[in-house]
């Protein structure tokens, strides 16, 4: 793919790195530097580029024609983030995006800008996502739903039809909202929580914490077999 423009990412840790993965591989963006603040400026290059601390970012690649991409998740309910974005921008950058070649995205979808949308995301019509928002692999945002900026949705989420989110948002790991859903500002969705109505702003909203007991080999594959000549059973209309 041929590279029309120059990137700078914020970031060193996971997140980072698989930011310059992705833009490097599967983008027009060639990832020229590394920027953090200087307290936190341990290295001094990463993947043969040079780490910049934030502070002399100007001096050394100047605002224009050049972009940044804060990869950072999400912490304090993706604030951090959004105060990264601030800043960059205050410096004069212009903020990039990144959407995979392998998401599904319907024609008419609106992004909003400074996203990340990652592989196997299926996006149906007429979806609206905020700015400053990332979308890790493998989620299903159904028809006519709305995202609000400064959100993190982790994998294999399932957003139905009609749905609104709020700003502020995390959406854990199997978490699904159900049609119609309205979860409020500044809310977050824990790992396979089902929603099927509408949650206030500043929800905390668990699934239920799956038992972990001793495992009994014996019990368990005694139940396994007994289950398996009722279904035998069943299919031979005995």
């Amino acid at each position: 793919m041929k590279k029309s423009k120059k990137l700078i990412i914020f970031g060193i840790e996971d997140f980072a790195q698989l930011a310059y993965e992705y833009f490097t591989y599967d983008s027009d963006y060639e990832v020229v530097a590394f920027t953090v603040d200087g307290a936190y400026c341990s290295i001094s290059e990463l993947f043969g580029l040079p780490v910049v601390r934030f502070e002399e970012l100007e001096q050394r690649f100047p605002a224009i024609g050049y972009e940044v991409y804060a990869a950072i998740v999400y912490g304090k309910l993706n604030r951090v983030r959004q105060e990264t974005c601030i800043r960059i921008k205050d410096k004069g950058y212009r903020l990039a995006s990144y959407i995979s070649s392998r998401a599904f995205i319907w024609r008419n979808v609106s992004v909003g800008e400074h996203c990340f949308i990652f592989e196997d995301n299926t996006i149906q019509p007429f979806v609206k996502i905020g700015d400053n928002v990332v979308m890790w692999s493998g989620n299903h945002i159904g028809h006519h739903s709305f995202i609000g900026n400064h959100c993190f949705l982790t994998s294999h989420v399932v957003v139905s039809g009609w749905c609104n989110i709020g700003t502020h948002c995390f959406l854990g790991v199997n978490s699904t909202l159900a049609n119609n859903c309205r979860v409020g500002d500044a809310s977050w969705i824990g790992h396979g929580t089902v929603l099927s109505g509408d949650i206030p702003e500043h929800s905390l909203v668990k699934s239920i914490n799956s038992e972990i007991v001793e495992l009994n080999e014996a019990v368990l594959f005694r139940s396994l077999s007994r289950s398996s000549r009722n279904r035998q059973k069943n299919q031979s209309g005995q």
